[in-house]
């Protein structure tokens, strides 16, 4: 007679992350990733169910319909600064885009 095995049982560390989990049931890993994680999720009940929550809120999304932004939320983005750099001086040891903290930096090297 063939004795049923148990399950095997994975440490806190060998389950997949929740990135791969996303990236699995998108469809968006490698193939070798992906059969590494199909055999995984064959063998491993937590993780399996945790694929099953992520197809199931994927689905909940796509079912949503169309999101929108908030007029306020586009002005408040748009109100962010854009980076700017003082491209005056760009030679090795100027310090251009740095500003105070550059200056006090480059002081105690040049020492």
């Amino acid at each position: 007679m063939t004795e049923a095995r148990a399950p095997r049982q994975f440490g806190s560390t060998e389950h997949l992350a929740s990135e791969a989990i996303a990236a699995y049931v998108d469809g968006e890993l490698r193939m070798q990733a992906y059969l590494r994680a199909s055999h995984h999720i064959s063998l491993c009940a937590e993780c399996a169910a945790a694929v099953d929550a992520q197809q199931q809120a994927r689905g909940a999304l796509r079912r949503s319909g169309e999101m929108t932004m908030p007029l306020s939320l586009v002005g408040l983005l748009s109100a962010i600064p854009t980076c700017t750099t003082n491209t005056a001086d760009t030679s090795p040891g100027s310090d251009a885009g740095f500003g105070a903290i550059g200056k006090r930096l480059s002081r105690r090297w040049r020492k």
